[in-house]
């Protein structure tokens, strides 16, 4: 495998983005476990679990604009800041009405903030350890469209939807290491 070396410039916004993909990589697992030992109704914990995944994400999408701010057009990360904010706000709603809303929602927002994610990352191909978040963003569009598929099942459960944020930490953890050498200027 040839690697590419990484323009200078790209060495603070890689490593901004390193310790962001740890931080990603460690709330996912933690959030994910939590959420599948407790996701098997909804209940105000789950509500809240449910809603606090995308709020990250806006946080994790802010600090992406500020550390990446010389690197691109941040405009996609606009577009996942309002479409998380949104989500946030409608999975709190959808709980009111039962689990296929929830799923239908969660489906909604795993599609569009992966298709994001993967758009973010071919344009961030130059800097490295982008092809995770390439894959990733290309499975939580599928994701998406299996939870609304699956909000019409007999008995739709949430317990997927929270171990979808397992494979996506993986995926982070992977990103984050492949950048270790953009990030040391290599």
């Amino acid at each position: 495998m040839t690697t590419i070396a990484a323009s200078p410039g790209l060495s603070r916004p890689a490593a901004a983005l390193r310790r962001l993909y740890f931080t990603r990589f460690a709330f996912a697992i933690v959030w994910a476990l939590v959420t599948i030992a407790t996701a098997k109704e909804i209940t105000p914990l789950t509500v809240v679990l449910f809603v606090l995944y995308p709020l990250f994400d806006v946080g994790a999408a802010i600090y992406d604009l500020r550390a990446t701010r010389a690197t691109g057009s941040p405009t996609l990360l606009y577009v996942n800041i309002a479409v998380s904010l949104l989500t946030a706000v409608g999975i709190g709603v959808a709980s009111a009405s039962g689990i296929p809303a929830v799923l239908r929602v969660w489906g909604a927002w795993a599609g569009v903030a992966g298709l994001v994610q993967l758009v973010v990352g071919v344009t961030r191909r130059r800097m490295g350890g982008q092809w995770p978040m390439i894959i990733s963003g290309g499975i939580s569009v599928l994701a998406g469209g299996s939870f609304i598929a699956s909000a019409a099942a007999a008995d739709p459960a949430l317990t997927n939807a929270a171990g979808y944020a397992i494979p996506g930490a993986i995926f982070f953890l992977v990103a984050a290491i492949r950048l270790g050498r953009t990030a040391k200027g290599n």
